[in-house]
Formats: structure tokens, sequence, C-alpha cells
């Protein structure tokens, strides 16, 4: 039953639903109409699947003596160090901080007078291998990120709307996206230093609640409740004009229920954009994504696109300040 809760946006009542409730019932006592039935908004969606999400990367594969030949470069322990029992169970962003270094060694040992030293074929086979690390390596990193737990859990449908105190938590929280997007944005730059106590220690931030899934859900219910409202208002505009006009004072007044909800709006809408900005800024920077992924952003974290949570929310909440605005208008 819990789950099932969990799934449905939760069967308890945080207490930003009470404000939102609150909110409609003081509109329908002052505007003489029945309180809206309250519907469930819809489920978020489901993470695009790990073959939808991720890049099919080639094995590179080279006999120990061709490694061995390239010994200068200084990549055999590097390169045992990834085919050992360890190195294969790695979590994603070892694997990648693992081929941020070997591209590293490549390019930089490519750049020295090393390839004149070595035979004709080891030569190509270094030129090959810097290519090839070269060309993935921007792949490899958006795999080290849609590969993590961490992230793929920050979306998870299994999760509750926001209350009004966690809301505080998004701005700090939003460093681990920050450094997520500076250590991408960085790859190939050689003054850059990763670190992965820092990769890890964020990447557990994200790991510790499902923040993208939370505030998604909160934006649908939100916008959903609004809409609501905004349906009362468009009654009260649409049926006899001395009625609506009796309560219409109250109704468009800075009652506390009023206030306290917009208050709260203020803080959410605040907090959302802070934190889909970050992510959106985290996704500029990374190659160009698999389609799944494309259509999850575009519908689900898109800052523009209409149907997305974070505009749609915003335009249910103009709509509804236009029509308390139209109401006070009419009865003055």
């Amino acid at each position: 039953m819990a789950m099932l809760c969990l799934l449905l946006a939760g069967c308890g009542e945080d207490a930003g639903e009470t404000l939102l409730r609150d909110y409609q019932q003081h509109l329908a006592e002052t505007l003489s109409l029945e309180p809206p039935s309250r519907s469930a908004p819809a489920n978020i969606a489901a993470f695009p699947e790990r073959d939808q999400r991720l890049f099919e990367i080639a094995e590179t594969r080279e006999g120990m003596l061709d490694i061995f030949a390239l010994r200068k470069c200084h990549i055999a322990n590097l390169v045992a160090g990834r085919n050992n029992q360890l190195g294969k169970v790695a979590a994603p962003s070892q694997r990648w901080l693992y081929e941020l270094q070997l591209w590293r060694k490549l390019s930089g040992c490519w750049n020295t007078d090393v390839p004149e030293s070595l035979s004709a074929d080891s030569r190509e086979r270094l030129a090959h291998l810097t290519r090839t690390k070269t060309a993935e390596l921007p792949q490899v990193s958006w795999n080290a990120l849609f590969a993590s737990d961490e992230w793929v859990k920050n979306f998870s449908r299994a999760s509750s709307p926001l209350s009004p105190e966690a809301l505080d938590e998004v701005e700090p929280r939003s460093a681990a996206l920050a450094y997520l997007r500076e250590a991408t944005l960085h790859q190939f730059d050689r003054d850059w230093q990763p670190d992965s106590s820092t990769l890890e220690g964020h990447l557990k931030t994200l790991q510790e609640r499902p923040l993208s899934a939370e505030l998604l859900r909160t934006l649908l219910l939100t916008e959903q409740r609004l809409v609501e409202a905004s349906t009362m208002l468009e009654q009260a505009l649409d049926g006899d004009a001395e009625s609506a006009c009796r309560g219409a004072a109250d109704a468009v007044a800075d009652a506390p229920e009023v206030a306290r909800l917009s208050a709260w709006l203020d803080d959410l809408e605040r907090a959302a954009r802070h934190w889909f900005e970050a992510i959106d800024a985290l996704l500029e920077v990374q190659v160009a994504p698999p389609p799944a992924v494309a259509d999850y952003r575009r519908s689900w974290l898109s800052l523009t696109h209409a149907d997305a949570p974070l505009p749609a929310f915003h335009a249910a909440r103009d709509h509804h300040a236009a029509l308390r605005q139209r109401l006070a208008r009419q009865c003055q």
C-alpha cells in the first residue's frame, strides 16, 4: 500500500497540498461555490531505459605486447588496472576517470618526441588509440552520468511532492550539478584536475533524495490545483454578476490563505527554476543525447516547452492571477 501511495503522488497530504486545499476552500466560501473535486495529477514519466539512454562504445582491444611497445607512454599500469577484477566492476564514474586519464596520457605522449622513437606499426597504433579515445571521451562522460544509479534514481517515480521546508535544500544540492557540468566542460582541459572523492561526494548528494522527481511532482500537483481554482473563478465570472461580486472582495483580497499560498508559490518557482536551469546547463555541455533522452528532456525538463512541468506551472499561475485581476475589475 505504501508503494502504491508513492506511485500515485502520495496518499497523505503534505503542507504544500494543505496550502492549496485551504486556498481552494477560501475561494469556494467567498464565491459561494462548491469546492472543486481534487483530481490526482498525472504520474511523472519513467526515465529512459538503460539501452535507450546510453551510447554504445566499442571495446578497445590491444595485446599486451602492443601495449608494452608503447611503454614510454606509461599506460601499461593504467590498462592493467582497468582490466583486473576491480576495474571490470568499477562504477561508471570511475570508468570515466580511467578513460580521462588514459586519453591524457595518450594525447600527451603523442605530442612529445616519443612517436619518433617507435616503429611504424607502434606509431600508427598510438595515433589510432589517441584519435579513438579523443572521439569517445564525450560519449564516455555521458555514459558515466546516465549509467550511474545516483543520476537515474534522482528521477525515481517512487517519490512524493516536496514539503515547503524542503525547498531550502534545492540551492545547496545544486552544487552537485554545477560540479558535474564543470567536469564535463573541462575534460579536455589539462589544467583542470578531477578528484575522485569530490566526484563521488557530489554523486552521493544526488542519491540522497530524488530531488528532480520530487520537484516535478510538486509542479504537477500545484498546476493541477491552480487549474481547479481557476475553474472556480471562471464560474464566478461567467455566472450571475451580483452574486459573484458579493464575495469577490474577499476572494481577491490578501487573506491569510492567499498570502501563505503566494509566498510558497514564489519559493517553489524560484527553487524549481534554479534546479532545472542547473540541469539544463549540465546537459547543454554534453554531447547530443540519444532520442529517448532528448524526448524526456523536452517533455519533463524543458525551461520553455509549454507542456513541460515548469512552464506549465508558470502558465497556470499567470492564468489564475489574471482571472483574479479580472474579477476584481469587474466588481469594482
